[in-house]
């Protein structure tokens, strides 16, 4: 849309505004904001091509931290180095497994107790308003187990990798990067009334995400629309540039972020952060705030962005293209029906909202719905509303303010601190239902359904305030710009004590005499082989669709339970997109000894591992006996790092070799661990398909002398397993 506009040029700042750069030796990456960060945690020797960061902090969920903290202790984990904070916000409502959920608790506040850690009770906060509330600060970085570790906006640079980086960290390690080109977002303008910070969001990952402009990069946000901002808004916009494939985000900070760090208790940690003349940004968007509509964003991805008023103009057409695009990508195993929303009046019905977690969850979200309903319902049709607040405090505030009495009269549902409705573990809406939400993420099946089981739903990412223009004109889709309502400006009094009750703040103490406490789920990683000299790939999945998600490769939801037992999360693997994966690579590992070479499955897709960060997408397919996967390029440096510390090895293939793998083909890669070790970047290969063979090139560009090793090694738990044999 015509509010955000890209350019490619570089550009560099002078007496504090924008211009273009006429030359390379015009200004300089080291005087942003996002290169002053990174040079101060600098571990090593200043690289200009590579960072070698230690962080400040870490964050992990309860689908994740048991498995990061198992890795840790077999690699020979003493103590927390950092803070490092356990949060239990994703498997707190799942009703999956009986007791293994809880035990999974019962596991974290055991390891903060025994490696000084902090620990936060279910339903006390979702993962990143803790993070915000209680560890962000200027010029901080944070890295988390969760693809959407964004805290931008308060100065501090959150990094989302996955739990492999993260135990890393705990044994005192770097995280590795290639220097990342910087992005300028110049924010100018003002928000129209009934605009929410998703329509920008949405507006953003639409005009970047398809174009892969700002892959990998930093997003650097800036400019004289910043200022009128209340800080619910900007981390609203922040948290999503996620979705953009952006590798971190920072913004400027002023006296809003100032009265944040005051309000949270903490007024040291603020810091005036401000783009310097000089400083050089490889591109930039523009964002004109005045300019920006409602927006909503369609099946199956952030980026399928629309107007809400494009939408309601031609229905038919857009929902039509929309509904084939993504029953293409279902392969006919289901038929989602988007065309049936479309009443006889020729609107779009909406059968359920949820307004929710790191995004939608913020206090001046659910009172500027509480604005909107005010003295309306949602009626008593198909129709329903729920709201999830992002922290225990957010919730008492709102419950203080007589917010939470209102949206209640309205007909609304207030529920826990929980993750649940952004990945499919809560509000799961009915088959063939169309659901509006103010949370991360609609990917396929991400809301619950079971496509293998005949169910399919929709999804659509829509604002707080659309949603509750939505809900109080009965469920037929409404944008909040066309409806009168008065906004009460109300500020968000935190109050802490209830993390100071319930929250286990041990970092500094370790008490290494305390014993972990295992639930029967709770396994160790089962031995995983070192790679050979020569290795034989079988293809077990072959996926075409132009990106591939980590939802797809293993899916969220009931899943979740399962993600401390790694056998049984394997039996998950690709269960939605690739039933028949699970029995092909088992039938691949039962014939280990039919070659002389190391034999192994392979996945080919042609950009995986968008989306989350969860390390379990790269961990069950080594589990199950993969070593490799194909691909023309990684949708995400997250996912390829996860790649490599399961001992999965990232190669690419040019497009034009014009290769066609089919399942059952197998690629015959000679002389790979010592061409691994030794820093080769080409690989010739075998593809064996049938009777036929086909020399092919294989590459594995750009890794450095540790990722070599864990490639060579088997994995990074084999990897610190050599390094204590050598201590």
């Amino acid at each position: 849309m015509d509010a955000i506009r890209y350019s490619s040029g570089a550009v560099v700042i002078k007496n504090g505004m924008p211009v273009a750069a006429h030359d390379g030796s015009e200004g300089t990456r080291e005087k942003s904001i996002t290169y002053r960060i990174l040079r101060a945690h600098e571990a090593g020797i200043p690289d200009p091509d590579r960072f070698h960061i230690r962080f400040d902090a870490l964050v992990s969920h309860d689908i994740t931290y048991v498995g990061i903290i198992q890795t840790a202790r077999a690699s020979g984990l003493s103590e927390f180095p950092m803070p490092y904070a356990l949060t239990n916000c994703h498997n707190s409502l799942c009703a999956v497994g009986g007791t293994i959920n809880e035990d999974d608790h019962v596991f974290g506040l055991s390891a903060a107790r025994k490696y000084g850690g902090i620990y936060v009770p279910a339903n006390q906060a979702v993962i990143h308003q803790f993070a915000r509330e209680a560890l962000a600060g200027c010029g901080r970085m944070i890295l988390g187990s969760d693809s959407h570790t964004r805290y931008g906006c308060y100065g501090c640079m959150g990094v989302g990798e996955g739990g492999g980086e993260l135990a890393k960290q705990l044994l005192r390690n770097t995280w590795d990067s290639d220097a990342p080109e910087v992005v300028l977002v110049w924010v100018e303008g003002k928000v129209p009334h009934g605009i929410g910070p998703h329509d920008i969001a949405i507006a953003l990952v639409g005009e970047t995400f398809p174009k892969g402009l700002v892959k990998n990069k930093v997003l650097e946000f800036a400019g004289p629309g910043i200022a009128d901002m209340p800080i619910d808004f900007r981390i609203g916009i922040d948290v999503m540039t996620t979705e953009t494939s952006c590798l971190s985000s920072i913004w400027e900070t002023d006296d809003e972020v100032r009265r944040y760090y005051e309000n949270v208790g903490r007024p040291e940690d603020y810091s005036g952060l401000r783009i310097e003349d000089g400083a050089r940004y490889d591109s930039m968007i523009t964002v004109d705030l005045s300019r920006m509509e409602s927006m909503i964003a369609l099946p199956f991805h952030p980026s399928k962005a629309y107007t809400i008023h494009e939408l309601q103009e031609d229905p038919s057409g857009i929902l039509s293209e929309i509904q084939e695009e993504c029953n293409r990508s279902l392969e006919g195993g289901v038929q989602m029906d988007l065309l049936r929303t479309i009443g006889k009046d020729g609107k779009i019905h909406v059968d359920q909202g949820v307004i929710g977690g790191c995004a939608g969850g913020m206090f001046d979200n659910i009172a500027e719905a509480e604005d909107i309903l005010r003295g309306k319902d949602i009626g008593n049709g198909f129709f329903d509303l729920s709201v999830y607040p992002s922290s225990a405090p957010v919730n008492l505030a709102l419950v203080q303010g007589g917010i939470t009495a209102e949206l209640l009269k309205s007909g609304a549902v207030l529920k826990p601190c929980f993750c649940g409705p952004c990945f499919g573990a809560g509000d799961t809406p009915a088959n063939n239902s169309f659901s509006v939400r103010h949370t991360t993420r609609n990917f396929a099946n991400r809301e619950g359904s079971k496509p293998g089981q005949g169910q399919i739903a929709a999804v659509a990412l829509m604002d707080a305030r659309s949603i509750a223009a939505t809900a109080a004109n009965g469920g037929v889709l409404t944008a909040a710009t066309d409806i009168e309502y008065e906004t009460a400006r109300r500020e968000y009094v935190y109050d802490g004590s209830i993390y100071e009750k319930r929250c286990y703040y041990g970092f500094g103490d370790p008490h290494p005499e305390e014993q972990l406490r295992f639930g029967p789920n709770i396994t160790d990683w089962p031995v995983m082989p070192a790679l050979t000299e020569d290795i034989t790939l079988e293809m077990t999945a072959v996926i075409q669709d132009e990106v591939t998600t980590t939802d797809e490769l293993i899916p969220s939801g009931e899943t979740s339970s399962y993600r401390s037992n790694p056998v049984a999360l394997s039996e998950f693997a690709l269960s939605r997109r690739v039933p028949e994966y699970v029995a092909r690579c088992k039938a691949v590992r039962d014939r280990q000894n039919d070659t002389e070479s190391l034999l192994g499955s392979c996945i080919f897709a042609r950009k995986p591992g968008d989306g989350s960060a969860r390390e379990q997408a790269a961990s069950c397919q080594k589990v199950l006996g993969g070593l490799a996967n194909i691909c023309y390029e990684y949708a995400t440096k997250r996912y390829r790092s996860n790649c490599i510390n399961w001992g999965i090895i990232p190669f690419t293939i040019d497009r034009e070799q014009e290769v066609e793998f089919a399942v059952g083909d197998r690629v015959f890669v000679p002389a790979v661990r010592s061409g691994i070790l030794e820093g080769r970047e080409e690989f010739d290969a075998v593809l064996r398909s049938g009777d036929a063979e086909k020399k092919i090139k294989l590459y594995c560009r750009g890794l450095t002398p540790e990722e070599r090793k864990i490639l060579a090694d088997g994995c990074l738990i084999n990897y610190y397993a050599e390094k204590l044999k050598e201590a």
